[in-house]
């Protein structure tokens, strides 16, 4: 059975009953991304590292050692 197929029968039983119809599928999947991001960052801080822009500062550390640049003396 499909999500859909789920998402009909469920709104079909709840309308039976009385209830209210259950949200549609993928209404709420950005709420859940920006739930998931706003956790990672509590986490980040109740470990003592920084919140935000932890991915890029790990990038320009990286640059600076001369990985990504393909330095001549880095060894794979």
């Amino acid at each position: 059975m499909s999500i859909t197929q789920q998402y009909f029968l469920d709104a079909h039983r709840a309308r039976q009953h009385g209830r209210a119809a259950p949200p549609a599928p993928g209404t709420a999947d950005w709420r859940a991304v920006r739930e998931l991001r706003d956790y990672r960052r509590f986490r980040a801080v109740l470990a003592g590292r920084p919140a935000r822009g932890r991915i890029r500062s790990a990038i320009h550390r990286t640059m600076r050692r001369g990985l990504i640049r393909g330095d001549p003396n880095d060894t794979p």
